[in-house]
């Protein structure tokens, strides 16, 4: 997670992913999710 305030999809996916590591279902999904909210908080060029 990027910085000391994470976004809410930061917070969702990485609840997912620990969802995912504990029971060992959902991985691929949840992996997508932590690159996807991963993405949207990098801050654009410019701001």
């Amino acid at each position: 997670m990027s910085g000391e305030h994470p976004s809410h999809l930061q917070r969702d996916a990485s609840r997912e992913q620990s969802k995912a590591d504990r029971t060992g279902q959902g991985k691929k999904a949840a992996s997508e999710a932590q690159s996807e909210a991963d993405r949207a908080a990098v801050p654009k060029h410019g701001l």
